[in-house]
């Protein structure tokens, strides 16, 4: 049972065409609205999940790489800030 109502505004070509086409088909506009709707979300939700399964499989390729770097400083972390500020100081003097 269809309840809801939608309208929108249309240019003169692309109503025509919908009216040609009602015509051929034997059926209303709003059927054949509807049925365009309906296969244009079909596509775009199987064109999302594609997007969705592929995002996945990257992110679970590149989570394959994630974890702690070794090094020979296991404070290194903690000494981020005053590293860099030295390295930029270097840079500066040279």
């Amino acid at each position: 049972m269809k309840s809801e109502v939608y309208s929108w505004r249309l240019s003169p070509t692309l109503k025509h065409a919908l009216e040609e086409v009602s015509r051929q088909e034997g059926a209303p506009i709003s059927t054949l609205l509807e049925r365009i709707v309906a296969d244009w979300l079909s596509v775009h939700r199987q064109e999302r999940n594609q997007l969705e399964t592929e995002q996945e499989r990257l992110h679970a390729a590149a989570a394959a790489t994630f974890g702690a770097i070794q090094g020979h400083n296991p404070k290194r972390s903690e000494q981020v800030r005053s590293l860099v500020r030295t390295r930029l100081v270097n840079r500066r003097a040279s």
